[in-house]
């Protein structure tokens, strides 16, 4: 199962963090003359969360550990087409 581990900051939330990886990841892709199978399923995974995912409740979730200086990591992951996240402060 393909992950995708995002770590927003208090400069860029988790919304600009993914934007960011999705901009990249295609840049890399096109940049591969071939192509590469991880990199497309990477790409349509981070599409999928831009689409479907509530990234204000994610910014709710995670900006109170931000703004106590934790750190904040949030794991994306499908289950079926079914985009689920997990959020891990240290």
């Amino acid at each position: 199962m393909l992950k995708i581990e995002l770590v927003p900051d208090l400069d860029h939330c988790i919304e600009t963090v993914t934007k960011r990886e999705y901009d990249e990841t295609l840049r890399c892709l096109l940049a591969t003359p071939e192509g590469d199978q991880e990199l497309e399923k990477r790409l349509e995974l981070l599409s999928i969360f831009l689409e479907m995912i509530d990234f204000r409740k994610l910014r709710r979730e995670s900006e109170k550990y931000l703004v106590e200086g934790r750190k904040v990591k949030f794991v994306f992951h499908l289950e079926g087409r079914t985009p689920k996240y997990e959020m891990i402060t240290t």
